[in-house]
C-alpha cells in the first residue's frame, strides 16, 4: 500500500536489507537512542496492549512485551520488515502475542482496534500529512501516545531541505518532513490526548508522550 501514502519509493528506503542490518543491531545491543526512549516513556504496561505503527522490525514491541504488555499489533508500510520481525519474534517466544499488518495506516485506520499504547518512532517525519497520522494515532489510544519527530527548529528544516533536495536529483518520491509542533498537538489533541511529562529533546530528535484523562 506505498502508493497512497507517502511515497512509491518508500519500501526502496526501509527493505529487507535496512530490516536485516535493525535486527542485527537488536540482537546485539538491544535498544538504543530514542527507542529506548519512547520505551520508557510507556510507563508500566503490564496486562496493556501495545500498537505500533511504523514500527519496522518490532524492536520496541519486544522490549514492551517482554517487560509485561499482553500483546502488540504492527502497521507497517513496507513488507520489508515482514521476513527480518518474523524472526525475531520467533527467537524471543512472542510470535503468538504480535500481529503484524503491511499496510498505511491512516488509509485503514478504521480496520484496527484501539490499544492502551500507541507508538511511532521516527515516523511522523515520513508522512505528509501530520493532522491524518496523529489524529488516526490519538483516537487508538486508550492511555498513551508515544512520539519521536524531528524539532522544529530553523537549523533541521534547513538540513531536511538539502535531504530532499538531494532526494529530487536522485529521482525518488521519498520525502522527509518537520512538521510543526503546534500541530502535533493539535492533531493529538483531536484525539482527546495532551502532552504529558517526561519528554525529550537531542540535537535533532524530540520524543514526547501524549495521555488522555482519566
Amino acid at each position: 500500500m506505498a502508493g497512497t501514502c507517502c511515497a512509491r519509493d518508500y519500501e526502496t528506503f526501509f527493505g529487507r536489507r535496512v530490516a536485516a542490518r535493525d535486527a542485527r543491531r537488536f540482537r546485539r545491543r538491544g535498544l538504543r537512542g530514542t527507542a529506548l526512549t519512547l520505551a520508557h516513556l510507556a510507563g508500566d504496561v503490564h496486562g496493556e496492549t501495545l500498537l505500533e505503527v511504523g514500527g519496522g522490525i518490532g524492536a520496541i514491541e519486544v522490549e514492551l512485551l517482554e517487560a509485561g504488555a499482553e500483546r502488540a499489533t504492527n502497521v507497517e508500510l513496507s513488507g520489508g520488515y515482514e521476513e527480518a520481525a518474523r524472526g525475531l519474534l520467533a527467537e524471543r517466544g512472542l510470535s503468538g502475542r504480535v500481529e503484524r499488518r503491511v499496510a498505511d495506516f491512516v488509509a485503514d485506520a478504521d480496520d484496527v482496534e484501539p490499544h492502551d499504547v500507541v507508538v511511532m518512532h521516527r515516523v511522523v517525519c515520513c508522512y505528509p500529512d501530520v493532522d491524518a497520522l496523529v489524529g488516526a494515532a490519538a483516537a487508538h489510544a486508550r492511555r498513551r501516545l508515544l512520539l519521536t519527530y524531528p524539532q522544529d527548529r530553523a537549523a533541521v528544516r534547513a538540513g531536511i531541505r538539502l535531504a530532499n533536495a538531494w532526494l529530487r536529483l536522485a529521482g525518488s518520491t521519498f520525502r522527509v518532513y518537520v512538521h510543526p509542533r503546534a500541530r502535533i498537538d493539535a492533531a493529538a489533541r483531536s484525539g482527546g490526548l495532551a502532552r504529558s511529562g517526561g519528554g525529550r529533546r537531542g540535537l535533532l530528535w524530540e520524543s514526547a508522550a501524549f495521555s488522555r484523562a482519566t
